[in-house]
């Protein structure tokens, strides 16, 4: 029962702060790009590579915290199924150059930021 309020918990949090962030970049940059998007997929790739380290190098949290911080808080805030719908709508409003330029950066920017947060944890904290 503690697996499943830490997942919930953090699920919550997390989808609440994707939600906050998105709109907020959104109502900051006006674009019809989905920037709010690529950025909270991105940044949570680099915070799950920050928390990996962190837990192999310091040793690892309980099961209900590293489930609370990796299933939920970063499982609800990052987007991929929102990451597909913003592909779909471009493509299908005819922005086939900025579908495919979403799709690239997207997934390249966000496995780079999963290298790059655990590379720092690795080489400044460990």
């Amino acid at each position: 029962m503690k697996m499943i309020l830490a997942i919930g918990l953090g699920g919550a949090l997390g989808a609440l702060s994707r939600h906050f962030m998105n709109t907020g970049i959104a109502a900051f940059l006006k674009a019809p790009f989905p920037w709010g998007t690529l950025c909270v997929n991105v940044l949570g790739c680099f915070v799950m590579g920050v928390f990996v380290a962190a837990f192999a190098a310091f040793g690892n949290p309980s099961q209900e915290v590293r489930a609370f911080l990796t299933v939920g808080l970063l499982g609800g805030f990052t987007t991929f199924s929102a990451f597909s719908l913003d592909a779909m709508n471009l493509w299908t409003a005819g922005d086939i150059k900025g579908a495919l330029l979403y799709v690239t950066a997207s997934v390249v920017l966000s496995i780079a930021a999963i290298f790059l947060g655990s590379f720092i944890v690795w080489k400044f904290v460990s």
